[in-house]
């Protein structure tokens, strides 16, 4: 894409001589991983020599000096340095995801940052908070990174320097498991972008044209975030035996009650707790709650079930999606 100059307006100008050196010499190397050669503001001097017998000997002479200031060429990379996608729950908050920001260019430039979070291809939109730039142990640390504010501390690198930035954002509590969210890092030459070969009269390190390469000076990539979240799901049946060997609900019958927790999803959920109040008219069979056929004691002790006289309850802890806990009791009708 074409951008303006930072501050201005693009201005088109003929590429003079010198100018299309520097640039063929540099284009000559889009594949290569470092910086575009020769530093930028360089001087490239040659002195040609002829040698002649006149009939007097050997006669040797030099031509005049040529001089060429070899221009800035502006390219960058953007770089995800998430292996895979950062894995996410819904309402999280200072989720982090890492890019590496790398001047390709051969001269020292200076790159303004920013985010996309709605470029399509996912399934929600993450709210991005906030960009840092790494003090340089590739550790994101709010109390040592710096917080970037766009123009005024914008990375400046010299060639082949590379730095690491993170992006934090928040997800929305509506988000599903499984959702996917993509965010994009832009950085763009402060210089000035546009097509590959758009030049910055006067602009270049060392007092030279700038010279937008093969990246356009505006490079970009693109890290997402994954939902892994969980549902419970809880279902409560109930079975009567009465003294006469029926499964009439009379006065003297034991109802056992089964309580089937499912979790789906591929998160967990975290504490996981069943509570049940002891229905009016009846009366808790002492020590007859179960966790998954075991037996459960009323006392707050150390297994999983407590009754406290008027409910029991069973702590089940942290449960992965795909799993099933169910819990027993039994009253007895009053």
């Amino acid at each position: 894409m074409m951008n303006a100059p930072v501050g201005g307006v693009v201005h088109h100008y003929r590429i003079p001589a010198i100018s299309t050196f520097a640039l063929a010499c540099a284009l000559a190397l889009p594949t290569q991983a470092h910086a575009a050669g020769t530093r930028a503001g360089s001087t490239i001097s040659n002195t040609a020599s002829a040698s002649f017998d006149n009939g007097a000997g050997t006669q040797t002479i030099d031509s005049n000096k040529v001089d060429l200031r070899v221009d800035e060429l502006l390219d960058v990379a953007v770089d995800s340095s998430d292996p895979a996608d950062v894995a996410t729950t819904p309402g999280a908050t200072g989720q982090l995801l890492t890019f590496s920001l790398t001047n390709n260019g051969n001269g020292q430039e200076g790159f303004a940052l920013s985010t996309v979070a709605n470029g399509g291809g996912d399934n929600f939109d993450p709210t991005v908070t906030q960009i840092y730039l790494d003090n340089g142990d590739g550790v994101f640390d709010a109390g040592t990174d710096t917080l970037y504010t766009a123009g005024a501390n914008d990375p400046v690198l010299d060639p082949d320097q590379s730095r690491t930035i993170f992006i934090l954002s928040t997800i929305a509590g509506s988000v599903a498991d499984g959702d996917r969210g993509i965010v994009s890092l832009i950085a763009a030459s402060k210089t000035g972008t546009g097509a590959p070969g758009t030049s910055f009269a006067g602009a270049g390190e060392g007092g030279g044209d700038a010279v937008v390469g093969s990246t356009g000076a505006d490079g970009q990539d693109s890290g997402a975030y994954a939902v892994s979240a969980a549902t419970v799901s809880l279902v409560k049946s109930a079975v009567v035996a009465d003294p006469f060997g029926g499964s009439e609900p009379v006065p003297g019958a034991t109802i056992t009650y089964t309580i089937v927790a499912t979790v789906a999803g591929s998160g967990s959920v975290n504490g996981l707790a069943i509570t049940d109040n002891v229905p009016a008219d009846t009366s808790y069979v002492a020590n007859s709650a179960t966790l998954g056929g075991a037996a459960l004691t009323d006392a707050a002790d150390g297994d999983a079930g407590s009754y406290d006289g008027t409910r029991i309850s069973v702590a089940l802890g942290t449960i992965a999606g795909g799993q099933t806990r169910t819990v027993t009791f039994q009253t007895k009708i009053d």
